[in-house]
């Protein structure tokens, strides 16, 4: 009977899909599936591990409702309960607040909401209310006339007016000046603004998504953030944990950015070692979601094979002694030889230089090869 984990590959581009297969065959016991009834099927019969999972799939490939749609249905109870909200939010104007640590992928959720709205024909615009400095946030929000102050030398629309019948996504919306509060209050009350130095009254027809990494509630009392903004801003708040607290999430969305990071950069579809994921599953991601995507990323390009490891991601790798009953000499032995097979690997096989390197002869060297039973992969041994 085999050992090996099921792995559930959802792909509907027949290419990657082979790409994926020859890439994973090895280690797992492969499903393919094209759509998603196919795929959740297969997750009812074969509860896999791990799952690659293209969002845009039939018969929406263009957007990304159908993958998200399984996602919902298969990762942990927290996202589950994030998509549940995500498709009832949808079918409404009403504002949003979308609350969670940096990188856990807060506009992500913004973007799903409005793909999934009547207005996803219409424009999704985002601006970082704490990445601008506030002498220029209003401008930017609702823009000014020709003149308004110095440097304004033509009339400018803000993103308000650019979000005309889409969303407005307002990031770090914590960080945002108490007189704009006032602004933005007055527009969500009244659907109107004024460009600064401006007499015009425009209405805009915009729903407004706002997200924040701040508890928003312990800066009412310190007047800090307007009370009365916040209740118009969280009709819904959407809670999204971190990265830490989503179990084997992790692992999937490992997979799916690799995919996508070899996909960008014209390589061949690579797979992870189990440093890596243990790397990975044990790591505590302060960063969350993007942090994750960045690692897979420099993994891609730094890794010198199809197979990531520990090191390729720059993670630290903790040896799990728990469930293995080993000696210290097995562990020192272990250790021993992914040290060598590590520096060979490094050193293209070049056994004299790689026994300098280390610190050993090279009968030494060729002694530990024959004990550790070490393998040439892809190089030749060279003495030279």
């Amino acid at each position: 009977m085999s050992s090996k984990e099921e792995l559930l590959i959802v792909e509907d581009d027949e290419q990657i899909a082979r790409q994926l297969k020859w890439a994973l065959a090895e280690d797992y016991n492969l499903h393919l599936a094209q759509d998603g009834q196919a795929a959740l099927k297969i997750v009812q019969s074969k509860k896999p591990a791990v799952v690659t999972l293209d969002l845009g799939l039939p018969p929406k490939p263009d957007e990304a409702t159908v993958g998200m749609e399984i996602l919902g249905k298969i990762r942990s109870p927290q996202m589950n309960e994030i998509f549940g909200k995500i498709r009832k939010v949808a079918t409404s104007d009403v504002s949003v607040l979308v609350a969670g640590e940096s990188g856990t992928g807060k506009e992500l959720i913004a973007r799903a909401i409005h793909n999934q709205s009547a207005r996803k024909r219409k424009p999704f615009v985002a601006i970082n209310c704490g990445a601008i400095p506030e002498t220029l946030l209003e401008a930017e929000l609702f823009g000014h006339e020709k003149g308004a102050y110095t440097g304004a030398h033509i009339q400018r629309k803000g993103k308000v007016e650019y979000a005309d019948g889409g969303t407005l996504f307002l990031d770090e919306i914590g960080e945002m000046p108490l007189f704009l509060q006032v602004k933005l209050l007055r527009f969500l009350q009244e659907h109107i603004i004024e460009r600064i130095g401006g007499r015009e009254i425009i209405e805009v027809d915009v729903r407004i998504i706002a997200a924040t990494q701040k508890n928003l509630l312990e800066a009412l009392p310190a007047g800090e953030f307007r009370e009365d903004l916040y209740y118009r801003l969280s009709v819904v708040t959407i809670d999204v944990p971190p990265l830490r607290s989503r179990g084997e999430d992790v692992v999937l969305l490992a997979n799916y950015f690799m995919r996508k990071s070899c996909q960008e950069m014209n390589r061949s579809v690579a797979k992870f070692d189990p440093t890596a994921l243990q790397a990975i599953v044990e790591y505590d991601w302060p960063g969350n979601v993007r942090e994750l995507e960045n690692k897979i990323m420099r993994s891609v390009v730094m890794g010198q094979g199809r197979v990531i490891r520990a090191e390729d991601l720059d993670l630290p790798f903790v040896y799990d002694f728990a469930d293995k009953k080993q000696t210290l000499k097995d562990v020192r032995e272990e250790l021993e030889r992914e040290f060598i097979s590590k520096a060979l690997s490094s050193n293209s096989w070049n056994v004299a230089k790689t026994a300098e390197v280390i610190g050993v002869t090279r009968p030494t060297l060729y002694d530990l090869i024959r004990k550790y039973d070490l393998k040439k992969q892809e190089m030749e041994m060279n003495d030279t």
